[in-house]
């Protein structure tokens, strides 16, 4: 096994190894980047428990796994599209764009007509004639100085996506990015890189989806950028269904201008550990946010989700509301911040984290904050963590529902709210079947990979 400080130094050496072989090499202002996000990573280190934001996460199961970049390993498109096709993607009408260990899959990809726009793989547009538009917000609002796994990630993408809507653009399909984690003989690393650039009054919906195959080590982590220009507006779903031996680690960092909506939703199913950092900045007036999340565990899966949305000026709204359910030995972390500057008087925020237990073993971490340095204000916020009501079930048996079935509804009562949320139906669709099956299954650990 590699220890955190020789993994550190065995890190470095690898960037030094392949540094020529990435993507935009040749170009000076991507190996400035990459370079001083090296330098960067160097002094931040892999975090520990010492850092608060880290303090209920334990990533020894990354630093102690001799993982293998996943940038030059062949895979079998055969193989890939049998994983893809286990999930209920076909249900989705989309532009889709795959991703097999970090790298584009031509083959498995397919964009529709009738929209306008630009989509693509990162790696192509750095060297065509949308690179000024690349350079201009590529690792400009993800923040490398205070987190090591940005820098990690900017240093070493290689490819990824880049979604352009241009001005007035309202896509009519979503745009499906789906990231396929396989590593059938080794485990494997991969570094994603997302920028999605929507230029004022442009509207569109982004999925990212990121699958495995039961079984497999992997470890995913990826940054996603999204500039939401003026009176744009962006619906983002994040779903984290990979296999329970998938470690993953993925920070989305949002800025938003005037007028602007943006609004995440955030399903985590799958890995033994996940981290989602998600930070939104209302960088202009009459900004909304909305933030919606479940996590759905078992086993001894790990999700930390940790929340920031930071209004600077004034007239801003954003809510929030966070669910987990959990059984086994699962443990789940949510840390929400919002912050009022002093020039965003008139805001309105609202947050909210619900945990539901479903065994005794289960461990909830739920730390909603406000920072507030504003007066004239509406803010408020709130956590729950409880047990399934027996006052509920003695209702449901008293009418003749069995001891299971009733669980089970009001489980899915509990979890479905949040299911209600989601936009595209067909989407909502397959996370209803989803919900009923998992609620069936056999949620016994299936992973090695410890996680506490």
């Amino acid at each position: 096994m590699i220890g955190l400080i020789n993994k550190q130094d065995y890190t470095v050496s690898e960037f030094e190894r392949i540094e020529r072989d990435l993507s935009g090499s040749k170009l000076a202002w991507v190996k400035a980047i990459r370079k001083s996000a090296m330098s960067r990573f160097l002094k931040l280190g892999f975090p520990t428990r010492r850092n608060e934001h880290w303090q209920f996460t334990d990533i020894r199961p990354i630093t102690e796994i001799p993982f293998k970049l996943g940038m030059k390993v062949d895979f079998d498109v055969t193989r890939a599209r049998e994983i893809i096709a286990a999930y209920p993607f076909g249900a989705i009408p989309s532009h889709q764009l795959v991703f097999v260990n970090g790298n584009y899959s031509p083959e498995l990809s397919s964009l529709q007509g009738g929209d306008d726009f630009v989509v693509g793989n990162l790696a192509t547009f750095l060297e065509t004639d949308l690179q000024d538009v690349v350079e201009s917000h590529l690792a400009r609002y993800a923040d490398v100085e205070n987190h090591a796994f940005t820098a990690l990630n900017t240093a070493f993408f290689h490819d990824g996506a880049f979604i352009r809507l241009p001005k007035g653009r309202a896509v009519n399909l979503p745009v499906h990015l789906i990231f396929v984690s396989s590593a059938l003989h080794e485990p494997l690393v991969s570094h994603p890189r997302v920028l999605i650039v929507a230029e004022p009054d442009a509207q569109a919906a982004i999925i990212e989806s990121y699958i495995g195959q039961n079984g497999e080590i992997t470890f995913t982590n990826s940054v996603t950028e999204i500039a939401v220009g003026e009176n744009a507006r962006i619906d983002h779903y994040k779903l984290e269904w990979e296999s329970p031996k998938a470690l993953n680690i993925h920070t989305i960092q949002v800025q938003q201008d005037r007028n602007s909506r943006f609004t995440s939703h955030s399903i985590s199913a799958g890995g033994a550990l996940v981290r989602n950092d998600l930070n939104v900045i209302q960088a202009a007036e009459g900004t909304e946010s909305t933030l919606n999340g479940l996590t759905l565990l078992a086993g001894r899966q790990h999700v930390d989700n940790h929340t920031t949305i930071d209004h600077t000026k004034s007239h801003g709204t954003s809510r929030e509301l966070y669910k987990g359910v959990l059984d086994g030995s699962s443990q789940a972390i949510f840390n929400g911040t919002i912050i009022v500057r002093p020039n965003a008087q008139k805001t309105d925020a609202m947050q909210t984290n619900k945990n539901l237990l479903l065994s005794e073993r289960g461990l909830v971490n739920s730390k909603p904050e406000l920072q507030i340095y504003a007066n004239d204000v509406k803010c408020k916020h709130g956590a729950t963590v409880g047990q399934i009501d027996p006052d509920q079930m003695f209702y449901l048996r008293a009418r003749g529902l069995g001891e299971m079935e009733a669980r089970r509804l009001l489980i899915h009562a509990f979890a479905s709210e949040m299911i209600s949320r989601l936009e595209l139906e067909p989407l909502r669709v397959s996370m209803e079947v989803f919900i009923s099956n998992w609620l069936v299954s056999d949620r016994r650990d299936s992973s090695d990979v410890e996680t506490e």
